[in-house]
């Protein structure tokens, strides 16, 4: 597969290529352009002049291409949903749901953005301003680097380019460099849909390549969701320029479950929160922690139902758990799962790895000490238990963390549970539900280390936009 440099499918300058293999089987499926900084240059170059034309497409016409591209994404469904299964290796249904959400995203953000009003200060609303009038409008941001995790490659893509596009700026897209093909074929289908030449692009680029696309004075903003390592090099990087960022970031999540709670329930919304996608969510719940009244209860069910699952190749129509996105991922997860052990921890399901497969593993009796209840995000399929006696303590091991993404708690008192929720440091409280709840209207973000700005159809134009006030002087 190419890239998209100025609306053109073409190679990298240097002719060089890296294969992407099926995680599940390790079968190359394709091969993409190595992009150097060369490449990146002439991205940016196409995006300066592809940005000033797309700017000036009526809104309504902008809105009427991208309904052209959710055209072509239907006809084209089962394909994309396919070939996103084959190199991300998550279970065919999820990768159908993936695909069915690049229409409910990018049509939230049309409509949206037909409705993003500017604002007017009426004249006389201060002293010394008695004639004036100030239209307060916004703008477009210039070029904006979209930086695409490997995890939900389309959710971000959507997140990212339809606000960028429907507000007049072009999108640098920049897939993780382990499963960009889907991401290349929906970018190959909004140029097919009429986006203005150079105003979206697709390039395959190693990470240290990347940073050419943050680094240069002409980006507008950065717009990542990706590790907090990686995100904290971003701003520093962005920092060189003051180029705006925008970073949703690392998450170790609090799972709490009072002891009120319906354990059935939590269970339940266990298995969504854990087990969708392998483990593989920013938002994710990962620390799972539990009145020790219920500890055991919640310990014993969780075994049942997770061993209900079929776990199997992402292709498989039965198939609700398969691989992790790759080997060395897996062997992660095993690494952290050992530590997380002699810690403390004692592992009653699961702990073992084949390939890019690991078991859905639950770990009970883990210390409130040990690194995975507090920093340790584990990215994979794992249950890490950890008991508490009150709901101060539970709020305190869940404020313990550098994160502060998402989190969730368990009460049938929702008074208690509002409580509870409140005082979580946290972007996101959900009350009976996973943490793993984002609908592509909220604001979306996290506190502390997991990110800076909030992406959703709610915010994300004021991110992608910028201030402009003109004033008609003396007009009255």
């Amino acid at each position: 597969m190419k890239m998209i440099i100025n609306g053109e499918k073409v190679d990298s300058v240097s002719g060089l290529t890296f294969p992407i293999t099926a995680p599940a089987t390790g079968h190359v499926i394709d091969t993409v352009p190595r992009a150097t900084e060369e490449d990146i240059e002439l991205a940016i170059a196409a995006a300066e002049k592809g940005q000033k034309e797309w700017a000036q497409v009526p809104l309504y016409k902008r809105a009427k291409i991208l309904y052209n591209f959710l055209d072509l994404v239907e006809k084209n469904k089962e394909v994309l949903a396919q070939l996103l299964c084959q190199e991300n290796g998550k279970p065919i249904k999820e990768a159908r749901n993936e695909i069915k959400n690049i229409h409910i995203a990018f049509s939230a953000y049309i409509e949206q953005a037909k409705h993003f009003y500017g604002t007017i200060i009426p004249a006389g609303s201060e002293q010394g301003h008695v004639g004036n009038l100030q239209l307060v409008t916004r703008e477009p941001i210039g070029i904006i680097t979209c930086i695409i995790p490997f995890n939900f490659p389309c959710d971000l893509f959507d997140h990212k380019v339809a606000p960028a596009l429907m507000m007049g700026n072009a999108a640098i897209v920049l897939p993780s460099s382990e499963n960009p093909l889907t991401i290349m074929a929906v970018t190959e289908m909004l140029v097919e849909a009429g986006v203005t030449k150079g105003a979206i692009q697709c390039l395959t680029a190693p990470g240290n390549v990347k940073s050419a696309a943050i680094t240069d004075s002409r980006i507008g903003l950065i717009t990542l969701t990706g590790s907090t390592e990686v995100g904290i090099n971003t701003a520093k990087l962005a920092a060189q320029n003051l180029t705006r960022v925008a970073l949703e970031l690392g998450g170790n999540d609090a799972f709490i479950v009072l002891d009120d709670a319906d354990i059935d329930l939590a269970v339940k919304e266990m298995i969504w929160g854990r087990m969708y996608n392998a483990g593989q969510i920013c938002c994710g719940s990962k620390r799972f922690l539990i009145h020790h009244s219920l500890k055991q209860e919640f310990a014993e069910k969780a075994v049942k139902q997770i061993k209900a699952l079929n776990i199997g190749l992402p292709d498989n129509e039965n198939t609700q758990i398969a691989c992790l996105i790759s080997e060395k991922a897996a062997i992660k997860v095993a690494k952290e799962v050992h530590l997380t052990v002699t810690q403390g921890g004692k592992i009653i399901l699961g702990g073992a790895r084949k390939g890019a497969f690991y078991e859905p593993t639950i770990i009970t009796d883990v210390p409130r000490t040990a690194d995975v209840a507090k920093d340790l995000e584990i990215f994979g399929p794992v249950v890490p238990i950890i008991e508490f006696e009150s709901d101060l303590e539970a709020i305190e091991i869940a404020n313990s963390s550098i994160y502060g993404l998402s989190s969730c708690v368990f009460s049938k008192d929702i008074k208690r549970a509002m409580k509870v929720a409140s005082a979580i440091e946290a972007g996101e409280a959900v009350i009976n539900g996973s943490g793993f709840l984002r609908s592509f209207e909220m604001p979306f973000g996290g506190w502390k280390l997991s990110g800076i700005g909030t992406e959703g159809v709610m915010s994300t134009f004021e991110e992608m936009t910028r201030i402009k006030t003109v004033v008609l002087k003396n007009i009255y």
